[in-house]
């Protein structure tokens, strides 16, 4: 089993000492995002685990726990966001250079291979155009690329989830971002971000993109990929496609731990919340570092 953890939530940065709770009693309470009363158990002991997974654009708080990661016999990476946007759409993030520094201790800490940088979503607003994105892209690929062999990259996917929100941090000003260059064609703005990378040695993948941008050195890629599960961490897992996931998506199975609109970084895109206010409210107010489950008290025995 493959456990991943999460992309409905940022695990790493809010709840850490959870997450441990959770690894020491060796299970944890997944309740359906359909039907909350719902709860599937799963396990979390090393010996049923074969990888896990980890999301995050903040793994400071995470950082003094690889240790006990690692003596517990789990294998993991992660999968870690930094975009270096304007504030009003990250809000909730640290500020860029406390987040490349976080991002650096990881990579030294884990290892190139394990920490799987994402440049993800692209987006195209005003004052947010190709060369704003290649001058960004540049600038965090000479500071991560000793830290990272790989960056993902997406374009934008405009949620229901994310209208209302995106409306709000840009100020209701009618303006809607675009997922795709402003004045050329994508292929054009990709080749050269595929251009940039490699001459700082890192390799670029997409992310559930139907676009061909092979030509450019850009290959599909698979953000919970048994290649790298069996070259890194040591294990052969089955290729099998999750069907849950969005068609052009080639992750494999795995089991998510997380919940959504649990996520308080209040990024303006963000799919997992209906709102910020919605995702403060139940960190606040629903969240127990001793329930077996992310939102709301699961006792260890189910009660």
């Amino acid at each position: 089993m493959i456990i991943s953890a999460s992309r409905r939530t940022d695990i790493p940065a809010f709840y850490s000492e959870w997450f441990l709770n959770r690894v020491r009693a060796g299970r944890v309470a997944v309740p359906n995002p359909r039907n909350l009363k719902q709860v599937d158990w799963v396990s979390l002991r090393p010996a049923d685990v074969d990888a896990l997974v980890l999301w995050t654009r903040n793994a400071g708080p995470l950082l003094r726990a690889f240790d006990e990661l690692d003596a517990r016999g789990l294998r993991y990476y992660i999968q870690y966001t930094l975009t270096g946007y304007p504030r009003r759409l990250e809000p909730g993030l640290p500020p860029l250079a406390e987040a490349i520094r976080i991002f650096q201790q990881t990579g030294e800490r884990l290892g190139r291979e394990r920490v799987i940088w994402r440049y993800d979503p692209i987006m195209f607003l005003s004052g947010i155009d190709e060369r704003y994105h290649w001058d960004k892209f540049a600038d965090l690929c000479r500071a991560l690329a000793p830290y990272t062999e790989q960056c993902v990259i997406s374009f934008l996917d405009v949620y229901r989830k994310t209208v209302g929100n995106l409306a709000k941090a840009l100020g209701g000003r009618g303006e809607e971002p675009s997922p795709w260059p402003l004045n050329m064609p994508v292929e054009d703005f990709a080749a050269e971000l595929g251009a940039i990378a490699r001459a700082q040695g890192l390799r670029v993948t997409t992310c559930a993109e139907q676009l061909d941008l092979g030509a450019f050195g850009i290959h599909p890629g698979r953000c919970i990929d048994p290649g790298l599960i069996g070259r890194v961490l040591g294990v052969q897992v089955a290729a099998v496609k999750d069907p849950n996931q969005r068609e052009a998506c080639g992750c494999v199975v795995s089991k998510d731990i997380g919940m959504y609109d649990s996520c308080p970084h209040g990024c303006a895109y963000c799919y997992a919340n209906a709102s910020l206010q919605k995702a403060v409210d139940n960190y606040r107010l629903r969240h127990d570092p001793r329930s077996a489950a992310l939102l709301g008290w699961v006792g260890d025995e189910g009660d």
